[in-house]
């Protein structure tokens, strides 16, 4: 028995961990008419103000606030690179909440009310997070 546990804690140990997926999340409007859920679901994501960014892990937790949240924020796949530049820009903080800029050039053309797909900036955007996110250090 005590030989079982010996060699699942091996193999624990020489498996490597998988890297979990990681989530760039910035918001886009304010909180003019906001529902208090939403607004509560913000404040628990650490966007308080327009132009706040956070990084979190994919876990259900996670997607459920920003399911209810997507109205007001835009979200994407992190890449280490971007991941780096958030990084220096934080200034020995230690929370993982960033104040960027308004991006350079402006949002997408159809404005910050409409979803990404139909020419917004609100919504899912995958990689193209990280586009947007060098436009607003």
């Amino acid at each position: 028995m005590a030989e079982e546990k010996q060699i699942k804690e091996t193999e624990a140990k020489s498996t490597p961990k998988k890297s979990v997926e990681k989530f760039a999340v910035v918001r886009i409007r304010g909180s003019i008419r906001v529902s208090t859920k939403i607004k509560d679901t913000l404040k628990m994501l650490n966007l308080d103000k327009v132009n706040t960014c956070i990084i979190i892990e994919n876990t259900p937790v996670n997607k459920g606030m920003i399911i209810k949240a997507k109205d007001y924020i835009t979200w994407g796949i992190l890449d280490s690179e971007t991941e780096k530049l958030l990084n220096k820009i934080q200034n020995g903080k230690k929370d993982h909440v960033f104040r960027l800029n308004p991006p350079r050039g402006g949002f997408e053309r159809k404005g910050i009310k409409k979803p990404f797909k139909t020419g917004g900036a609100l919504g899912n955007r995958d990689d193209k997070i990280n586009i947007l996110i060098k436009k607003m250090i």
